[in-house]
């Protein structure tokens, strides 16, 4: 008995109304979402980008400004005044790399770890209350959607064609 093949669905064509609908959709809710995080951050005096910067260092302490321009998508120069910031505040420090003395390594402060966690509290709240209504079934297979999304562009933009 031969072994019957799984069917396939039909791929479902896309309209091009869904299709901006779609990138809409996406763009608007990321947009919405970083409005909402900096109105919960505002009384903390922390900008977005400043925030981006205290982010990426939680998860990676001691990073080089290189490391964190190409991380954040910023300049150089842009990323240099950022943590010239940061640094006046006593949020981070800078201290010259041991095997290279010409490269930077930024890290947190004190104060910074324990406003990162504040910040994290802050974004669990904000979260619940985005989430609201969203029950884990669909919210999984948003997750997998999306990160599927985002592994197709990468793939995409690390691709030598045009």
């Amino acid at each position: 008995m031969r072994k019957k093949e799984p069917e396939v669905a039909p791929a479902v064509p896309h309209t091009i109304d869904w299709e901006l609908r779609l990138g809409f959709l996406i763009h608007d809710v990321s947009r919405l979402r970083r409005s909402a995080f900096d109105r919960c951050l505002k009384p903390l005096n922390v900008t977005r980008s400043q925030w981006w910067v205290l982010a990426y260092l939680s998860r990676k302490d001691g990073m080089t400004q290189s490391q964190l321009a190409e991380e954040l998508d910023l300049g150089k120069v842009a990323v240099g005044g950022l943590i010239d910031r940061l640094e006046k505040t006593g949020l981070v420090r800078r201290e010259a790399d041991a095997g290279d003395r010409r490269v930077n390594r930024v890290f947190l402060e004190a104060q910074s770890k324990q406003l990162v966690n504040r910040m994290r509290k802050i974004n669990h709240k904000l979260n619940t209350q985005i989430l609201n209504g969203i029950n884990d079934d669909k919210l999984g297979s948003t997750a997998d959607t999306l990160d599927t999304m985002k592994r197709n562009l990468l793939g995409y933009l690390s691709a030598d064609e045009v």
